[in-house]
């Protein structure tokens, strides 16, 4: 059965798109059939993976604005098992798109949209990932209308539980009116620097706060998992042996073992 994940946390900078390239990319080589979505017009999860968002004409914001079938947005990439759905700087016009449709069609589910595309393609994949960007807006909330789950990665920094307390508030709000089985997969602690303190302390308190949601697995803060992106690769193939590697690779199985498999 599929399962679509979202990326969410409002604040900029905690590894959304490091983690949906590098989570689906560990997917793809433990045989699962992943497709990530790039929810956010910056369009990093798509140049992270070696394409140019220019290069496309069909993209997220053509499928969700009705411009174009879904199995025409999505695009193979070079890596094993893993398809995209990729963004461009179009994206950040979809509010605009979105207003004008109510204005048109007084019954038009402004944030259904993405779940209502995905049911004809979802059962092709095994994991959908979905990127979103760091605003609570249509897009993410698209995203949560859709998503089985979300995982929340936390940097491990001073100030990581800052607005943390909203986002739960949104999530809450879909559960409630759009999507009552929509979970919390798991809280990511992300950016770890072994050599400060303020990295372990962030860390307990976010064990905390979210008890047993909290992933076992902890990212590291590494310069090889920030040079990947602009080789347009994931850190699998940019470098096999990286503790990051590893550490993706492990978060991958948590993932998987959480849903039985």
């Amino acid at each position: 059965m599929t399962k679509i994940i979202s990326l969410v946390n409002q604040k900029g900078g905690v590894g959304k798109t490091t983690t949906s390239i590098n989570l689906s990319a560990a997917l793809g080589k433990l045989g699962k059939k992943v497709l990530i979505i790039d929810m956010d017009p910056q369009s990093n999860a798509t140049t992270g993976l070696g394409l140019n968002s220019n290069d496309f004409k069909n993209d997220i914001y053509e499928l969700i604005t009705g411009k174009c079938d879904v199995k025409k947005a999505i695009k193979k990439t070079k890596f094993h098992n893993l398809s995209i759905i990729p963004a461009t700087i179009n994206l950040a016009g979809v509010d605009v798109e979105f207003v004008k449709k109510m204005l048109e069609d007084k019954e038009f589910q402004q944030n259904m949209q993405l779940k209502l595309k995905l049911e004809e393609i979802k059962d092709n994949y095994d994991y959908i990932i979905i990127d979103c960007q760091p605003s609570l807006g249509l897009g993410t909330m698209n995203a949560l209308v859709a998503s089985d789950s979300v995982i929340i990665p936390v940097q491990c920094e001073f100030f990581a539980l800052e607005g943390i307390t909203q986002l739960l508030n949104s999530i809450i709000m879909v559960q409630s009116s759009m999507n009552p089985n929509l979970r919390i997969e798991g809280v990511l602690l992300t950016m770890l620097d072994g050599r400060t303190n303020i990295g372990l302390e962030v860390i307990e308190e976010i064990r905390k706060y979210f008890k047993d949601k909290v992933f076992n697995t902890i990212i590291p803060r590494l310069v090889r998992l920030v040079e990947a992106p602009s080789h347009g690769k994931p850190i699998n193939e940019y470098d096999p042996t990286s503790r990051a590697t590893e550490a993706y690779h492990n978060l991958a199985k948590e993932v998987v073992s959480r849903d039985g498999n």
